[in-house]
């Protein structure tokens, strides 16, 4: 009988497969291995976790739970975190900061994937990896009881490899000098999506809003290139597509240009509701305008 690391052969596949079996699916992973394009809801307004059930029901495969531009907090968030596991869509979690004690927390709590704002040099890229991941990838705490393996009671040498794999790191590019060395930034180890800011980068560019820009498409063929670069040996590394909420047709434009453009940002709740809101005051106001005209 062979043994691993003083466990047998068997014993150790056993392990594995019941870690593998309580892992919840990361659906924005299994369709960027398809090819397919994955499409996150954001939400920065509504801590109610039927936003969740709403997001699941409108067809989106993941949600977006804000922190950097909410007041949401830690609690709030990892309750949204575990209703999306309950319900099939993946749950994503933007931290506020690049520090261990808002990734890995947000993670402990339930998000399958992390995005981390303004990374702009490699140390800053290997640092989210580190946080984000168990050992050998990182240095990611133990935790038991984890809300991505359905709080299954599994030895730390099966979850944590298990867990790793269900997680995705995202790391965002958000201006020129991080947009320099995005070659470098997409090949550090566990980077899994590279992420445009495109509000925040137009905006360093000096160019804020300006998402017709020819010099947005060119840094988005840039990124793509480096995503492309450090896909080698079996990785994937895929380019995200970010702040184009209002234009649906930019983001069908660079995922057709960009056949490694599998994630985007397509959607949060503040504009959703704000514009359905400004639609139903535009026909109250044209009631009113008929009846004060009729009289």
């Amino acid at each position: 009988m062979t043994l691993t690391n003083g466990t047998s052969d068997k014993s150790h596949q056993e392990g594995f497969a019941a870690a593998k079996k309580a892992a919840v699916s990361n659906r924005v992973k299994e369709r960027i291995l398809r090819g397919e394009l994955a499409h996150s809801f954001s939400i920065k307004l509504v801590k109610n976790v039927e936003i969740i059930h709403y997001a699941a029901a409108a067809g989106y495969d993941a949600v977006l739970i804000d922190m950097e531009h909410s007041s949401f907090g830690l609690e709030t968030t990892n309750q949204l975190s575990c209703a999306a596991l309950q319900v099939g869509v993946t749950p994503i979690v933007r931290v506020p900061a690049n520090t261990s004690d808002w990734i890995s927390r947000a993670l402990d709590g339930g998000a399958a994937a992390v995005i981390v704002p303004h990374v702009n040099s490699v140390a800053e890229a290997e640092n989210v990896v580190r946080y984000a991941k168990f050992a050998p990838l990182g240095e990611r705490s133990a935790t038991s009881g984890m809300p991505i393996l359905k709080y299954a009671s599994v030895p730390a040498k099966y979850a944590n490899p298990v867990a790793n794999d269900a997680t995705l790191v995202i790391v965002m590019i958000e201006t020129e000098r991080a947009l320099e060395i995005a070659d470098d930034i997409a090949a550090v180890p566990g980077v899994d999506v590279v992420l445009i800011g495109s509000s925040d980068l137009t905006s360093d560019m000096g160019i804020p809003g300006d998402y017709d820009s020819q010099r947005l498409t060119d840094a988005y063929a840039k990124v793509s290139a480096a995503c492309k670069k450090a896909s080698v040996d079996g990785r994937t590394v895929t380019l995200g597509i970010g702040g184009l909420n209002p234009r649906p047709d930019l983001i069908e434009k660079f995922a057709t240009l960009h056949s490694n453009a599998r994630y985007a940002m397509s959607g949060a709740d503040n504009s959703i509701m704000l514009n359905g809101m400004k639609a139903g005051a535009a026909k109250c106001k044209i009631i009113t305008d008929k009846v004060s005209s009729s009289q």
